[in-house]
């Protein structure tokens, strides 16, 4: 794995603080009608995404994951502009503003989705992996999924195929303790989900989900692992969203007090004491950080405020022309 360094933690910092900051605002927008349909935000569950970006090469590998999808390509490499965009329905997105929250894609950056159907990505991921095994491209796919899409019956028969065939595939369960509204020890008579990886001989184990350092050790022994030819991995990265399932979910489900205490050990509380510690940036370095942050924030809502929504020909043109090959192309 890639050494832990003093730039990591401050890099961890940074990035971390603008996915937090960078979804309050779409929190804020959303209000204002801004951004319409659905939102799930990523509060909480930001050291699973830092710590997995450390374990991987981004010029090869790929993710893919379900709605809870925006910070995702942007760690990836993609502009947050362009994010913030597609949220907006504008045509300067990643999609041209026809994917919305829960769709964003960037084939560019290896990042697949962004995908609305619970579960839907687990084989797709899979799928991923596969090409690259047929194509002997020595990458690795890390694909995301939920608590709640642990229970779908397609993960059991993708669980089977990758091990059969040794695909070069991670699967992550972010189990943030709900499935929208239903904890996880009312969907099945055991809490570790992990588990389920034993039965297929799959290499499988739980993960301190909140802190970075321990998911990038956990996802580097895994990379590896499909690297050597060895086949998939199954982790589960205990962690916890400090927001609804949506902005719509009312959190009747959980209490005040239950959020505040997972609050206490927030990976970017804990990489900033890190920092702190080990005096590896001063108080003015740290501030400094947070306004480049609020700033680059301000620049996606601008963009996406000023951008263009789509033309309505851009309804037929994206259904009927594929790259390199035209169907037919409005007038």
């Amino acid at each position: 794995m890639n050494k832990i360094t003093k730039e990591t933690y401050i890099n961890w910092y940074r990035d971390m603080l603008f996915w937090r900051k960078f979804e309050d605002k779409l929190a804020a927008v959303y209000i204002q009608q801004k951004v319409r349909g659905f939102l799930h935000l990523y509060n909480g569950q930001e050291a699973v995404l830092a710590g997995s970006l450390h374990a991987m090469d981004l010029t090869k590998d790929k993710m893919i994951t379900a709605y809870r999808n925006h910070v995702q390509p942007i760690g990836m490499g993609e502009d947050p502009k362009r994010v913030m965009a597609e949220l907006y329905g504008k045509a300067t997105g990643t999609s041209k503003g026809m994917g919305g929250s829960m769709h964003i894609f960037s084939k560019e950056f290896g990042f697949y989705g962004g995908h609305g159907i619970v579960g839907g990505q687990i084989p797709l991921g899979a799928g991923l992996a596969f090409g690259d095994k047929y194509k002997g491209n020595d990458a690795v796919t890390l694909c995301y999924f939920g608590d709640g899409a642990a229970r779908q019956g397609s993960l059991h028969e993708t669980f089977n195929m990758a091990m059969n065939w040794k695909l070069p595939v991670i699967f992550i369960v972010e189990n943030n303790g709900y499935a929208m509204g239903t904890s996880v020890e009312r969907t099945a008579n055991h809490t570790d989900i992990w588990k389920l990886g034993l039965g297929y001989e799959m290499p499988c184990g739980p993960v301190d989900g909140m802190n970075p350092i321990k998911v990038a050790e956990a996802v580097d022994e895994a990379v590896q692992r499909a690297r050597r030819g060895e086949g998939p991995t199954f982790l589960e990265m205990k962690t916890y969203r400090y927001r609804g399932h949506s902005m719509s979910d009312a959190q009747q489900y959980r209490t005040k007090d239950e959020v505040e205490e997972y609050k206490k050990i927030d990976p970017i509380s804990q990489v900033l004491e890190i920092i702190k510690e080990n005096k590896y940036a001063s108080e003015e370095e740290i501030e400094a950080i947070k306004k480049e942050v609020k700033e680059s924030v301000k620049e996606c809502e601008k963009f996406a405020d000023e951008s263009p929504y789509p033309e309505i020909n851009q309804l037929h043109d994206m259904v009927y022309e594929q790259e390199g090959y035209p169907f037919i192309k409005s007038k």
